[in-house]
């Protein structure tokens, strides 16, 4: 068993993970301003209430799993963005200290205060988010020593700064659904409107932004192929030996996300509320698998010379070191998602507000 391969894939479904569950959070924090009156924002903040730490959980494990599984790529990610990462950081953190502080006091400019923080704070996370993730596909200034060789303002290039944006437009149509399930009478016929709207923002943006990858960036429909293809800087045995499963895994990744797309406005018209959600969830799912499967054996890309690529092999722990915690994670996964579970059991149904509410 090739335990590189596994371990892209776990660290791949953490990610995942925590972009359909923290996704849905940071999307109601982008929506929270569009509500009006302090009753409705009140609905909105505690539709996330109960969840939206344990959310997190997801990315703190996929960035302990990308530290003990690829080290060299955690050490150049982490040694070289100090700035993003705290930007990123700071975000989060007044984003959780606006839902937890926002109802201590009764007074509507502390509440107006703190309704704007938890809105900015996932506004700016989430385009953080994008950011990254269109770095990842147009690469960066890697040397021969794994080091970062750029500013921060590289990282602010105009295809990043897209995908900045997709991210904000998509989590903003994935929380509008979530609150679509947690929301009743007129305020859920007013999030129904900003559906409505939002899906056909993200439908145009979402063709124009996959248009304008290909252009840059071609080589991200490699493993779409059948036929025989050549990556520099990667282990091209892998790829050759198993390249008809990985074109299959690629293009049924395509049809689903496609379909996904398409089911949205299908069950919203139905009043089916949790298969819209299972549908936008499985849309974002189907879009990070896609990105994941484009750089594939990748993780980061070097935009100065294809050999200096960090891959799934020379980015790795040891074999006996993924071997180990494969086993672990066979244990520890079950678990995290059995505790999801229970959680989002535990708090169904429509949002009631109380004296212990936020």
């Amino acid at each position: 068993m090739d335990y590189n391969v596994v371990w892209y894939i776990l660290v791949g479904i953490l990610l995942i993970g925590y972009a359909i569950l923290d996704g849905f959070d940071l999307g109601v924090g982008i929506l929270h301003l569009r509500s009006k009156g302090d009753h409705n924002r009140r609905v909105l903040m505690n539709a996330i209430g109960p969840v939206w730490d344990g959310n997190e959980v997801w990315l703190i494990t996929a960035g302990g799993a990308l530290f003990a599984a690829f080290p060299n790529v955690y050490a150049t990610a982490f040694s070289s963005f100090y700035l993003p990462f705290m930007l990123l950081l700071i975000a989060l953190i007044f984003r959780a200290v606006s839902i937890e502080f926002r109802s201590k006091e009764a007074n509507p400019r502390w509440r107006s205060f703190w309704d704007g923080g938890f809105s900015i704070g996932s506004i700016v996370a989430t385009i953080l988010f994008g950011i990254a993730i269109g770095n990842v596909v147009m690469g960066f200034p890697i040397g021969s020593d794994m080091e970062y060789q750029g500013t921060f303002f590289d990282l602010l290039n105009p295809y990043s700064l897209t995908a900045g944006f997709f991210a904000l437009i998509m989590f903003a149509l994935h929380g509008g659904i979530y609150l679509n399930m947690k929301t009743e009478g007129d305020l859920q016929k007013q999030v129904q409107g900003w559906i409505k709207v939002n899906y056909w923002i993200f439908v145009v943006f979402y063709l124009l932004f996959s248009g304008l990858t290909i252009y840059l960036k071609p080589e991200m429909i490699a493993n779409f192929s059948f036929g025989k293809i050549d990556l520099p800087g990667s282990k091209h045995e892998l790829i050759e030996s198993h390249q008809t499963l990985i074109s299959v895994v690629a293009w049924t990744m395509v049809l689903l996300n496609i379909l996904a797309i398409a089911n949205i406005p299908r069950m919203m018209a139905k009043g089916r509320e949790g298969w819209a959600f299972i549908s936008s969830s499985s849309m974002i799912a189907a879009v990070v698998l896609l990105f994941a499967l484009g750089i594939f054996p990748n993780m980061m890309i070097s935009n100065l010379d294809p050999t200096y690529n960090l891959d799934i092999y020379n980015a790795a722990s040891s074999s006996y070191t993924l071997k180990t915690m494969a086993i672990l994670a066979a244990f520890g996964l079950p678990f995290v998602a059995s505790y999801t579970i229970i959680i989002y059991w535990t708090y169904r149904g429509k949002v009631k507000l109380d004296e212990s509410s936020y």
